[in-house]
């Protein structure tokens, strides 16, 4: 559903409900609209015209007050046209990493009835890195003792782009004694191994000049080189001999700086000078996360993981004997998640005023819930704590209505204290709680009450004219105008046009007034009836 991209081209259309059907689906889409559109759009591009797949009309949009409702603004909504626009810049390896599909989701609010709908945007990822090494050059010592086909891994790039525009191959320059293996790593990864087509004679070249390019697979594809200096040295019998060629460890992302991961171990069979064994990375960059003992082999945490940030480390180390031969073995890094992210509760939208008379199941908020961890531990459930006539209903994944579930009374209830709780399926779990106010608004279901029944008031004779006589009171628990009362006389056991020459009421303070003097003889007693409003 939705469409987008205006004259980029690449939005992707997927079919629109006409706008007679989208109605009878309202006020709650369960699918959301899904728009796709290519990263680094500039700012004011149409992504898709979301009024017009709501099925809103454009004289709708300045009631309906379409917008979004999103943690990140990289989209707003045009009111003039109801237009989706992008808003900030989308660099999908900045939003998403490496992740397969990048989509941004949120919601689309409009009011005058409250609605709300799902909104998924897929950004596609464009050729926009090439692939780089980590160093310019690489430095490779090799015995002219060696025999052919002897491997050597050599750095790798790395490329921010994934899929089709991520690196690919890596290509070694023309050259009599060395080709070029392009190898995969279990995660999908390229990297390359240097293979010895034929012997060495120290004394016939001391040294080789290669040039290892890598390539993406755009159209066109983006390059980069790095230089790798091969230094032929004299013949040392054994090369050093990891235990294992590949080290494979899990590590909790919890796990204090300096904790050791593993020890790797290696042997050579020469002795003296020649059996004496370093250990290094192949790559400089490799050592931003983790120390290693150049003499014990042992590798250590040098900051803290994350593993919603990086789940897997792929690192390969040397071991170099006193006479320049080497070995290499890959060590591979799994980072364990554990529940160490709060979940949290964001409101979408609010309604913080609600009419004492509002139905019941009337929408109040609309809120969703996230937890950056994963499994079990990013599993979250929300409640609402102790008794408040709301409830919670699962709109979608994570995400949640307040409504209306009981009889609201602004005379008992003036306001509610809403307290939604999140709580993970960690073990042990963890929870936060989110407090809002909800303000009852006052309307007039309250009719005014006397205080008495029935009044009995003794007048002396002879009184004056214009005196008051007695008081009558009623009060309203109603607000404002609702809770005003008003006072008249509307019956009376006197005849009609006799009554008005013998008492008034004051309509605002319900004081009876003697419009005459009263005789005894002629007049002993009277009833009178009067009503409020």
């Amino acid at each position: 559903m939705g469409s987008g991209a205006g004259d980029w081209g690449w939005a992707e259309r997927r079919p629109v409900l006409f706008p007679f059907l989208l109605s009878l689906f309202c006020p709650a889409l369960s699918e959301p609209l899904r728009y796709r559109i290519p990263e680094e759009m500039p700012e004011g591009s149409v992504v898709g015209n979301l009024a017009k797949d709501l099925g809103l009309s454009v004289r709708e949009l300045p009631t309906r007050k379409l917008r979004v409702s999103s943690e990140k603004p990289y989209f707003t909504v045009s009111a003039e046209r109801g237009d989706l626009l992008v808003s900030g810049r989308l660099d999908r390896e900045q939003i998403c990493g490496k992740k397969p599909v990048c989509a941004l989701e949120f919601e689309a609010v409009a009011e005058k009835p409250l609605n709300f709908y799902h909104v998924n945007v897929e950004i596609e990822d464009i050729n926009d890195h090439p692939p780089k090494f980590m160093q310019n050059s690489f430095e490779l010592q090799i015995s002219e003792s060696t025999k052919p086909e002897a491997r050597f891994i050599l750095g790798s790039a790395h490329d921010a782009d994934i899929g089709t525009n991520s690196l690919q191959n890596y290509q070694l320059s023309p050259n009599d004694h060395f080709l070029l293996v392009n190898k995969e790593k279990l995660d999908g990864s390229k990297y390359p191994e240097l293979v010895l087509k034929m012997p060495l004679d120290r004394e016939e070249q001391k040294s080789y000049h290669l040039t290892l390019t890598a390539l993406d697979g755009g159209d066109p594809p983006l390059s980069s080189t790095v230089q790798i200096q091969v230094l032929v040295t004299d013949a040392n019998d054994n090369p050093p001999v990891f235990s294992q060629e590949l080290y494979r460890v899990g590590l909790p992302e919890n796990v204090f700086p300096g904790t050791t991961v593993l020890r790797v171990m290696a042997t050579d069979q020469d002795e003296g000078v020649n059996a004496e064994i370093t250990f290094s990375f192949t790559e400089a960059g490799q050592t931003t996360q983790f120390d290693l003992n150049s003499t014990t082999g042992e590798i250590t945490t040098r900051n803290t993981l994350d593993f919603e940030e990086v789940k897997e480390y792929s690192i390969v180390l040397e071991a170099r004997d006193g006479g320049g031969m080497i070995a290499q073995c890959t060590v591979e890094i799994q980072v364990l998640d554990v529940n160490d992210n709060i979940p949290e509760v964001i409101f979408q939208s609010l309604t913080d005023v609600i009419m004492e008379d509002t139905r019941l199941g009337t929408y109040i908020a609309l809120l969703k819930v996230r937890d950056k961890d994963s499994g079990d531990n990013g599993e979250v459930t929300c409640k609402l704590e102790g008794e408040v006539p709301f409830k919670l209903l699962t709109y979608s994944k994570n995400t949640y209505k307040l409504v209306t579930d009981g009889v609201l009374d602004r005379e008992q209830t003036p306001e509610y204290n809403v307290t939604i709780t999140a709580t993970d399926r960690g073990k042990p779990p963890l929870s936060s709680s989110t407090t809002i106010t909800l303000h009852v608004t006052d309307v007039n279901d309250n009719a005014p009450v006397f205080q008495q029944s029935a009044y009995l008031v003794h007048v002396p004779e002879n009184n004056p004219p214009g005196a008051s006589i007695a008081q009558v009171s009623a009060s309203d628990p109603d607000l404002g105008p609702n809770g005003q009362v008003s006072y008249s006389i509307v019956a009376s056991d006197l005849e009609a046009r006799a009554l008005s020459s013998y008492v008034s009421v004051s309509a605002h303070s319900g004081v009876v007034f003697a419009q005459r003097a009263f005789d005894h003889e002629q007049l002993r007693a009277f009833e009178l009836t009067l009503q409020f409003w």
